[in-house]
């Protein structure tokens, strides 16, 4: 069987997306995105799973910083639902507990939860790990936030089930791919995106110009973000993704506009919308 890198240890959030939205392939969990990416580089894993963004907490900025210069690319989109638990070692008493230790995008995801109970955020490199850490060192002060499989692996006590600030918590993970594997993913009779990323040229209204193709040509770009890439705050570059396939005529058209005022261009990922998405969109229309 193929083998699937994922950040984090076994029972977390990301081996859960693996084995819903990828069951060919074995999880392998890896201690960091970075080593993550090497995985799949270094030809040791097939593929990789890995968060971009969550709809309480926002994007994975490590992933994004990651994705452009790392040798990959996006082939899938998937949508998890997330679902956090508060845990303790079994017989702790919930008004003794002090500190509240996950990830961080977990503790920002239960907030509200953290607060009411007057608990300490401590940051952890995962959710998952977390939770076994509290297994190997047992503490009656300390609870942890993680899926309820977490729970289960390491004997512990979920005594808040579902804490997180809304119940509409979904997290956006790619399937990721060695760079060098031939072509994109071929255009298919359903909605596509691509992702992107690129930076403008030091001309003034550089941004704008840029995406006006998009505009005139028809495209819908779904997202836009900039990130600093040094300490000079003077270098941006910005992460997009667009409706459409780079096959289309009105997408090449944009990318053919988009050349004159930026630099750097990548296609980093082209996808088939996932259902989760595709259903978002038709509620709201």
């Amino acid at each position: 069987m193929s083998t699937i890198a994922y950040q984090g240890e076994p029972g977390a959030f990301s081996e859960l997306c693996c084995a819903a939205f990828a069951p060919g392939y074995e999880p392998v969990a890896r201690p960091t995105f970075d080593k993550v990416f090497e995985a799949v580089t270094s030809g040791e894993c097939a593929a990789a799973m890995v968060p971009v963004e969550n709809s309480l907490a926002g994007r994975v900025d490590d992933v994004y910083r990651l994705l452009p210069d790392r040798g990959v690319k996006a082939v899938a989109e998937h949508f998890l639902p997330v679902h956090m638990q508060l845990m303790t070692v079994p017989g702790a008493d919930p008004s003794k507990l002090k500190v509240v230790r996950s990830h961080p995008m977990a503790l920002s995801q239960c907030r509200k939860m953290i607060r009411s109970r007057g608990l300490i955020p401590d940051a952890a490199r995962d959710t998952a790990g977390a939770a076994r850490e509290l297994r190997d060192n047992p503490s009656p002060e300390v609870c942890v936030i993680a899926p309820r499989s977490a729970a289960e692996r390491y004997n512990l006590e979920i005594i808040q089930p579902d804490c997180q600030d809304a119940d509409r918590n979904v997290t956006r993970f790619l399937r990721l791919l060695p760079e060098d594997q031939e072509g994109w993913p071929e255009r298919i009779n359903m909605p596509m995106l691509t992702s992107f990323v690129f930076r403008v040229r030091n001309i003034p209204a550089a941004l704008y110009k840029s995406l006006g193709g998009f505009a005139t040509n028809g495209v819908n770009m779904t997202k836009l973000e900039s990130y600093q890439e040094d300490a000079s705050f003077e270098a941006t570059r910005f992460q997009a993704e667009a409706e459409g396939h780079p096959d289309d005529a009105n997408l090449k058209l944009a990318f053919e506009e988009l050349k004159f005022f930026t630099e750097d261009r990548k296609i980093i990922g082209v996808f088939a919308a996932d259902p989760y998405r595709i259903s978002r969109v038709a509620k709201v229309v």
